[in-house]
């Protein structure tokens, strides 16, 4: 089955200050350099980036909204591959064995998404202070990419364009239909750039991550 890759790319990255961060560098490449050559084994990429601004890859773009639901709208209307995988830039480290599990899931039940255990003691706050304890066991952190079959998201946006519902993630849209989405495990190494911080988390391991042996 033909596999598109959509990547929003038109964010501003207000937490980190530095401007869209799609373009940010790391390891001498930008996120979005990072993220593209990841999946250059997909049978299609396509990039949602903001107005006016170009690419110098020759990859399929798309002008992205003024939100990421948006963004991926466009991303899902343009794609011609039987299973899509959205996936944040602002994740750069595409592990290869997380996403063929990944892959491997859609194929059977036609939406799926990566997640990791939750590593620390998980409470909630009360006023600033120590709260309840959560039993973190039961809790898991959503990573992308996430996949589906190409004709669940697009009912699923459509949904909920015509009913004025905005999500944070894809996989929120197509639980809105009904449809199931499973959790399949993830790869650490696969985090999110949000804050100014963890741009020196991502140097650290771009420095060693062409020199791993491959595949990842």
């Amino acid at each position: 089955m033909k596999v598109s890759v959509l990547l929003p790319a038109a964010g501003y990255g207000e937490r980190i200050g530095l401007g869209p961060k799609a373009f940010i560098r790391v390891g001498g490449k930008s996120l979005l350099e990072w993220a593209v050559e990841g999946f250059g084994w997909a049978d299609e990429i396509l990039v949602a980036l903001p107005a006016g601004r170009g690419f110098e890859l020759p990859i399929k773009t798309v002008v992205g909204g003024t939100t990421r639901q948006k963004s991926v709208f466009n991303l899902v209307q343009a794609a011609t591959g039987e299973i899509v995988l959205v996936h944040d830039v602002a994740r750069p480290f595409v592990v290869r064995s997380a996403v063929e599990r990944l892959l491997g899931e859609v194929r059977q039940s036609g939406a799926a998404t990566l997640a990791v255990f939750v590593p620390d003691t998980l409470v909630q706050a009360q006023e600033h202070q120590y709260g309840e304890v959560i039993p973190r066991e039961h809790y898991r952190l959503v990573q992308t990419p996430q996949g589906f079959r190409r004709e669940v998201l697009w009912q699923a946006h459509l949904n909920a364009q015509a009913g004025g519902l905005e999500f944070t993630d894809d996989a929120q849209l197509v639980l809105s239909l009904g449809h199931p989405v499973a959790l399949v495990e993830g790869d650490r190494r696969m985090f999110k750039v949000t804050y100014p911080e963890d741009l020196l988390l991502a140097e650290g391991l771009a420095r060693v991550w062409n020199a791993w042996p491959q595949p990842r």
